[in-house]
């Protein structure tokens, strides 16, 4: 068992960050493929000894289905010191280890959401100009409604959900919702965006302040 975070050889400072703050794990380069890319391997002893007990103390849990299940399975194999595959139960009968929130509001009050939405914008996020010079932000995961739907509460914005093949897309251009965009990013004292994801929230902003609709939002300092 191990805990693997791979990116992009260019997102490689994000790697750094995170092993940094850990002090977990080993990271590998992999140069030789066609797409180079960098693993943050975590072993099966760091994961139970310090990672997922640090999880566990301060309640902080995974937030979408593919990760609850894999974390859930994780802490069941580990509890039961299961050796072999064949000793691993259907997945339905694995309990839960957190009790994930019911609907939209109740995704809202956990102290770590909002931190959480900044390491979803690094992974699923993006800032980009649209081609009629709309500035935009949007995220995108398979469907979770209620997840989504948290998203339109935190950014207190009206704008529908965009639900097809089997994605959601929270989305948003408006001036007023720009600002809140930039409020959440750069005025919530939140951590920060690092890596490539930092940059390009950098040069979205740039590129807002030059922009005829966009230039008289408040923005943090260049």
């Amino acid at each position: 068992m191990k805990l693997v975070i791979s990116l992009h050889l260019d997102d490689i400072s994000n790697l750094e960050y995170i092993h940094s703050v850990l002090k977990l794990g080993k990271i590998t380069i992999y140069k030789d493929l066609r797409s180079p890319t960098c693993k943050l391997v975590i072993n099966k002893t760091d994961l139970q000894e310090v990672f997922f007990p640090l999880l566990i103390y301060h309640n902080i849990f995974f937030l979408t289905e593919s990760r609850i299940g894999q974390f859930n399975l994780a802490m069941y194999v580990l509890k039961n010191d299961i050796k072999m595959f064949n000793e691993i139960p259907d997945i339905k009968n694995i309990p839960t280890v957190f009790e994930i929130p019911k609907n939209s509001l109740d995704y809202t009050l956990l102290h770590f959401f909002r931190n959480w939405i900044v390491g979803f914008t690094a992974a699923e996020g993006s800032f980009f100009i649209k081609c009629n010079n709309d500035g935009c932000f949007q995220l995108k995961q398979r469907i979770h409604t209620n997840l989504f739907e948290a998203f339109k509460l935190i950014f207190n914005t009206d704008r529908k959900i965009n639900t097809s093949n089997n994605y959601s897309q929270f989305g948003v251009s408006s001036k007023s919702d720009i600002q809140k965009v930039i409020n959440f990013f750069s005025f919530s004292g939140l951590h920060p965006l690092v890596g490539l994801k930092y940059i390009q929230y950098v040069k979205w902003l740039n590129s807002l302040r030059e922009s005829l609709r966009y230039k008289k939002l408040n923005y943090p300092e260049a």
